[in-house]
């Protein structure tokens, strides 16, 4: 009985930190909107088991219509990420359009200090570029999206890939770094 409650109370508590939400969306995964002004906007009929994180007060986190994305899989948003219709992330994946940390030392230093202060990291020293997953893209298992890139339509991303760089439409890809395998026929599109 208890447990019922909690998860009624955690869709609650998830529910007012979006900005917008469709219809027959159910969030069941956890949202945390760490600065506010963050835009989460999600669309009609998805399915949200993991986690959805807006770092600043620019973010903008939008998932289209009929997005799944599975357990232990963490969005982490500084500026732009765009999943876009019918794009199915399976569990414990990493899409992030930022570094999180500076390469340099002497900056990096002090960003466990600024983490306690109630999350108060300076992006400005964080390299961050936009991330989209195209129309009907799938991500498998473990793999990891970095920033700037674009996952063309209906591309398939094999588990455990580690995505640097653009994917054009239809192909697949596996790796790490993830490479181009094949194209997909015509007639599977």
């Amino acid at each position: 009985m208890f447990g019922i409650i909690k998860v009624l109370i955690q869709k609650r508590l998830n529910k007012k930190k979006v900005n917008h939400i469709g219809l027959n969306t159910e969030l069941p995964g956890s949202i945390h909107k760490r600065k506010e002004g963050a835009v989460i906007t999600i669309g009609n009929d998805c399915l949200i088991q993991g986690a959805l994180i807006t770092e600043t007060e620019t973010a903008v986190l939008t998932l289209q219509d009929n997005v799944f994305i599975g357990g232990g899989t963490v969005i982490d948003c500084v500026k732009e990420i765009t999943i876009c219709d019918d794009v199915l992330i399976a569990s414990n994946c990493l899409i992030m359009d930022s570094n999180n940390h500076s390469i340099s030392y002497s900056i990096r230093k002090k960003d466990l200090k600024d983490w306690r202060n109630n999350f108060g990291h300076d992006w400005t020293t964080t390299k961050s570029r936009p991330v989209t997953l195209g129309k009907g893209c799938w991500i498998g298992a473990h793999a990891i999206i970095l920033k700037g890139v674009e996952i063309g339509e209906g591309a398939v991303i094999g588990a455990g890939s580690v995505v640097t760089k653009d994917v054009e439409p239809y192909s697949i890809w596996a790796g790490n770094p993830a490479k181009f395998i094949k194209m997909i026929p015509e007639e599977e599109r």
